[in-house]
């Protein structure tokens, strides 16, 4: 078996510790992947040979559902972002992660068009009325759009759909959420009584992002946002395109899916 093992002299300190890391977190959570005949339990734990082309293989093959992973913790992480210093910072570092895993996951080359999104979700730099501001959400929005089609266009592939070709669907759900909620934040930018909040379910009077996060996901799962209500024509023509592509994603495309998935073993 080919051994990816790099000599001692060429890796720095903190090469070394990486190395170590990763083999540590390899051995214990992919015991699959690393049997126990294949360890050599009489070197150091810091001089084990990482199989770097496994790790980068499992890594390839589970990229959809990393991505649904860090797309569902995004959102869960939203109520928290404003709460505390700690979920603030955590909620940025998640949501600059989940964009650059989105490029990772569509094998994205031009890396510098995620720059808008970074700066819009990850640092929450368009939150002001400012032309620019528009301009980036409206480059963030472009740059989700593109991220949706490049996966979509791999879901859609011919062949026999996996638990892979799922979570991109799944992924494809989220990520089409958050790029309403950036169209919706444009149009307010674009028009302040775009939408109205109701002063007995909030505290201010303007929406922001979660607001609109949230009405996005309740929108296209027809579970209705209470508390805020669409008031422009733009608004409300947004809303209900957005809910019928959520019912009929959900209907048409994941149901087919899953009903013509096949577990490997059966």
């Amino acid at each position: 078996m080919t051994s990816y093992f790099v000599p001692e002299e060429v890796i720095p300190l903190h090469g070394k510790t990486l190395r170590c890391a990763v083999c540590w977190l390899a051995e214990i959570y992919l015991p699959q992947y690393y049997p126990p005949q294949e360890r050599t339990p009489h070197m150091p734990r810091a001089h084990h040979t990482v199989h770097l082309s496994r790790v980068a293989a499992i890594l390839s093959s589970h990229k959809f559902f990393i991505l649904f992973l860090f797309l569902l913790a995004s959102l869960l992480l939203y109520p928290f972002a404003e709460s505390s210093a700690f979920g603030h910072y955590t909620f940025r570092v998640v949501g600059g992660t989940t964009i650059l895993f989105c490029v990772y996951a569509a094998s994205f080359k031009p890396i510098i068009l995620a720059i808008p999104a970074f700066l819009h979700r990850g640092l929450n730099l368009a939150a002001s009325d400012s032309s620019l501001s528009v301009l980036n959400i409206v480059l963030s929005f472009l740059f989700d759009a593109l991220i949706v089609t490049v996966i979509f266009r791999r879901v859609i592939a011919p062949g026999q759909p996996n638990l892979e070709t799922i979570f991109g669907a799944l992924s494809i759900y989220l990520l089409v959420g958050f790029a309403f909620a950036s169209i919706y934040g444009m149009v307010d930018l674009l028009q302040s009584r775009a939408f109205y909040l109701d002063p007995l379910t909030n505290l201010h009077v303007r929406p922001d992002r979660l607001d609109f996060v949230y009405y996005s996901f309740a929108t296209m799962t027809a579970l209705g946002a209470a508390g805020i209500t669409p008031v422009s024509g733009e608004a409300r023509c947004l809303s209900v395109i957005e809910a019928l592509l959520g019912v009929l994603y959900l209907a048409v495309l994941i149901s087919r899916l899953i009903g013509a998935y096949r577990h490997p073993t059966a």
